[in-house]
């Protein structure tokens, strides 16, 4: 079901208080593609995770150097997000305008592409190009959000949100155990891959085919089943003849791509919202700056672990292999998933929004003190329980940290100026949390960096904690509770 269309000043909580008697369900046969498609993005990442630190090794380009791995593997990082980052408003507005569909089955196949394209990559040019187009093309994480605004509405949204870590679990299940375990198949499964030629030549491809073909399955599935949920739309061939009409005659006329943009959607039937100047709130500001500290704060220390974990003990990490990397992922995965989806909505009832979010903001200071008691305790005793029960510990705080990801999402939806603005205040959020994703390979970097000789060892944990204090210092101006800024003139 699509919401019905609302005049530009009517607020959010009117229509709440309109639709609070009759709560509408949720339309299932739409929104299990949207939470597959949260899964196969997440499977990427994922998957690739476990053997990324150990695949910068074999192709030699830090020429034995363990000390260059985080460099190459925070630049690899680097070569996905500010493409996607560049382009993410672009997605965005042409799903508006051409539908979401067209922009999802682009982003599915260029995932399908790509990860076979990285697996068949011999050199770190060729897993940088992959990285690069993947990410140029693919405009999932912003459009997925807006179709899940499109087929809800105010009483059954928190509802769908309390659905999401559930496919993310399980793609931090099943992406880490498969990166870590059919990552160089001929020599973990001698008897099964150890004739195959091929896989030995490209040791990573079969890791990297698994989210390939779930992508390609998935575009299949969503070329058949997926309805559009974009209210308005232009045909695509109509789009491209126009534009490359106006093209033609850009020098000439000096027509702007805004004045063929409008030309386009006076042609359409379309949800009035308020121009970007007028969405650029205090309070959107506000969500914004939070989101993209707590993006940096988060993505940083999802690049640091497994670092950290692949890293010799002699200098600063634990000296685990991609097998054991991926367990332990795997684990924290599903503990994760399990956790939001049985007790986020019971907490966030009985404490709200702010108060879990600080307190998931809280547990980053521990988080960081732990790496370096992690590595103090493998240097005395090596992977003992105590060392374990260090891991654990660790790992428990990241869970209650998680938590403050859908508490961002109250908050963007509350600081929207109109429903109709929503769109436009998400992608507001996304751009400047696709920037922080831009930055946050580069802070993994630094423990790289404290990790040379006459450097200080705790300078990287020193920086993250900066980077802790600085997400909790732009979330002091978020109110107590989402629905005091939804209370509009």
């Amino acid at each position: 079901m699509i919401p019905h269309r609302y005049n530009e000043e009517t607020s959010l909580l009117l229509q709440q208080e309109q639709v609070i008697a009759a709560k509408t369900p949720l339309p299932w046969d739409q929104f299990w593609i949207i939470l597959v498609l949260h899964f196969s993005q997440s499977l990427v990442f994922k998957t690739l995770a476990p053997f990324i630190p150990q695949l910068i090794k074999d192709i030699g380009v830090t020429n034995g150097d363990e000390q260059q791995v985080g460099y190459f593997v925070s630049f690899l990082d680097l070569s996905y997000y500010v493409p996607q980052t560049l382009v993410v408003l672009y997605w965005s507005r042409l799903s508006d305008r051409i539908g979401r569909k067209p922009v999802i089955l682009t982003a599915s196949f260029a995932i399908a592409t790509t990860m076979i394209s990285f697996g068949l990559s011999r050199t770190f040019r060729g897993l940088l190009v992959s990285r690069v187009i993947c990410g140029a093309f693919n405009g999932e994480s912003g459009v997925i959000k807006s179709m899940m605004m499109d087929i809800t509405d105010a009483t059954n949204l928190p509802k769908a949100y309390g659905y999401v870590p559930l496919p993310s679990m399980l793609a931090a299940i099943i992406g880490p155990l498969v990166g870590g375990s059919l990552s160089q198949p001929a020599d973990r499964f001698p008897g099964i891959f150890g004739q195959s030629e091929f896989l030995k030549t490209y040791p990573y491809l079969l890791a990297c085919a698994v989210p390939a073909l779930c992508s390609a399955i998935l575009w299949l599935v969503m070329y058949f089943r997926l309805k559009e949920s974009a209210l308005t739309k232009a045909p695509f061939l109509e789009m491209m003849k126009q534009w490359l009409s106006q093209r033609s005659y850009l020098k000439r006329s000096a027509l702007s791509r805004d004045t063929l943009i409008g030309s386009l959607e006076a042609n359409t039937e379309e949800v009035s919202s308020k121009s970007l100047s007028a969405i650029l709130t205090p309070k959107v500001l506000t969500v914004a700056a939070s989101s993209g500290t707590l993006t940096l704060f988060l993505v940083a220390i999802n690049k640091l672990v497994p670092l950290f974990y692949a890293t010799p003990i002699e200098f600063g990490g634990v000296s685990l292999d991609p097998p054991r990397i991926g367990v332990i992922f795997a684990t924290a995965g599903f503990a994760s998933g399990i956790f939001q989806f049985l007790f986020y909505a019971r907490l966030h009832d009985r404490l709200g929004a702010h108060v879990i979010y600080m307190t998931g903001l809280g547990s980053s200071i521990p988080i960081i003190l732990l790496f370096p008691v992690i590595n103090a305790l493998a240097r005395a005793h090596g992977m003992s329980f105590a060392t374990w029960l260090a891991i654990g510990v660790q790992h428990v705080l990241i869970i209650i940290l998680d938590m403050c990801a859908p508490c961002i999402a109250l908050f963007t939806r509350a600081a929207a100026p109109n429903r109709a603005s929503i769109g436009a205040t998400n992608g507001v959020v996304q751009l400047v949390s696709g920037a922080a994703r831009i930055i946050a390979p580069v802070c993994a970097a630094s423990f790289s960096y404290s990790m040379q000789e006459g450097r200080d060892a705790w300078l990287a944990f020193y920086f993250y904690m900066g980077l802790a204090f600085l997400a909790i210092g732009t979330s002091l101006a978020l109110p107590r509770d989402p629905s005091l800024w939804e209370e509009r003139d």
